[in-house]
């Protein structure tokens, strides 16, 4: 069955990605299923409502779903690429290491700064993150990657998150958390 001939009877963008997957009845989920699926939460809610990749593959993953974990995490790269161009931040950030994350950290540190005065953009440069972290938070659960990868992940998940708290502590806090006797042993 294709995803954009049935009559969806969800209310929230949550049990629509369910119900779009139990539709597609299909034995594992990659870039095709992910990419109707997200089709579908526009088609019904609106292009404001797209959910990243790695956010609708976790919530189908929370649901038994078996991903196609290569393709999952390619699709959701390319999309989160492809959004940080259509939102003119013109920054290619990567949080798929910590060296790569504490360099995206600073151009993040920078962005916020320049939109200052600017909500509409901030509230992107904000969605960005937010998706960041669900990638982080998929790679961190994956059974296909080295533990060390997911431990990494893990790691800067939780920056993320303290980022989305307090983006304006978030520069202190990780100096803090870099210079902690755990952090430098579990990341020599």
């Amino acid at each position: 069955m294709k995803a954009s001939e049935n009559k969806w009877k969800s209310r929230t963008k949550h049990d629509l990605m369910i119900e779009v997957w139990e539709a597609l009845d299909c034995e594992s989920v990659g870039r095709k299923e992910l990419k109707q699926i997200q089709g579908v939460l526009i088609e019904r809610f609106g292009e404001g409502a797209v959910e990243s990749p790695a956010a609708i593959a976790r919530t189908l993953a929370d649901e038994g779903a078996a991903l196609r974990h290569p393709e999952v995490f390619e699709f959701d790269s390319e999309w989160r690429k492809q959004s940080l161009a259509h939102t003119n931040l013109g920054t290619e950030l990567s949080f798929s290491s910590l060296p790569e994350a504490l360099a995206s950290f600073e151009k993040l540190e920078t962005k916020r700064h320049e939109l200052d005065n600017n909500g509409k953009e901030r509230e992107r440069l904000r969605l960005i993150v937010i998706n960041a972290r669900q990638q982080c938070q998929l790679t961190a659960e994956s059974s296909v990657l080295k533990s060390e990868q997911r431990e990494e992940a893990k790691e800067i998940s939780e920056w993320l998150a303290v980022w989305l708290r307090s983006p304006q502590l978030f520069p202190d806090w990780l100096d803090l958390r870099m210079r902690a006797a755990e952090f430098k042993k579990k990341f020599p």
